[in-house]
């Protein structure tokens, strides 16, 4: 059905299920850097399925169904919303540079924002107005997606600092699915910023768009500290 920067979304038999193979394709800037990083699709289709287990137990109720290989997973087919939701407990990327921050600056509370989901235009910042006025979401889904974005930052916060890992920040998309607001996408180092909770070294896609190297031995030091097997 579609090709996307780091997974291909497959049919199946059932129309209510999505069949995903997650891919060594690494990318950054809007697809202007790539390259092919052994592994990757297996580490993050890991460490996704033991996330969304995570968030399941914890009552946030995701796409993810169960998984088929170790770089494929079953996920039921969301009516996606064209947003995305961050939260940030740590200043880094984008909000530096918008705000002149310095990055690293630990906020007293985190830091909801929506941008909208499109590559052409580079994921601009929006607010609930802007999704409201245009019909990507109502205000009910609104009000939802906020809440349940940070619940799952009440769930993994201490999840990753139990491994001595500090979330800085990550992205979450929702869709509907019969009526209900889920998780969709995924959660890997692909999608949140990890730092070693000690040094503050990068444990996630950071080092690939910043050529720090080392790229997948980092993901695959968050899987073995989250204690996923691989």
């Amino acid at each position: 059905l579609y090709r996307g920067k780091s997974k291909t979304v497959h049919a199946t038999d059932d129309p209510d299920l999505l069949w995903l193979t997650f891919l060594n394709d690494a990318t950054a800037f809007d697809g202007a850097k790539k390259a092919q990083l052994d592994r990757k699709g297996e580490v993050n289709c890991k460490i996704n399925a033991f996330i969304m287990g995570k968030l399941e137990a914890a009552g946030v109720r995701t796409h993810f169904v169960r998984v088929l290989s170790d770089t494929e997973a079953l996920v039921r087919k969301l009516a996606m919303l064209p947003v995305e939701c961050v939260v940030r407990n740590v200043v880094a990327g984008s909000m530096s540079k918008r705000l002149g921050i310095p990055e690293g600056t630990v906020l007293p509370a985190p830091i909801f924002e929506f941008f909208y989901k499109s590559d052409a235009l580079h994921d601009p910042l929006i607010n609930d107005s802007h999704i409201e006025v245009l019909g990507w979401a109502t205000c009910d889904e609104i009000a939802r997606m906020k809440a349940l974005t940070f619940r799952v930052n009440d769930v993994l916060k201490p999840l990753f600092a139990a491994a001595g890992i500090t979330l800085v920040d990550y992205k979450l998309e929702f869709g509907n699915y019969r009526g209900e607001l889920l998780l969709g996408d995924e959660l890997s180092p692909d999608g949140c910023r990890l730092w070693d909770s000690t040094t503050n070294e990068k444990m996630d896609k950071d080092r690939f768009r910043r050529d720090l190297g080392n790229v997948i031995e980092m993901y695959i030091e968050v899987a073995k500290r989250l204690g996923v097997p691989l």
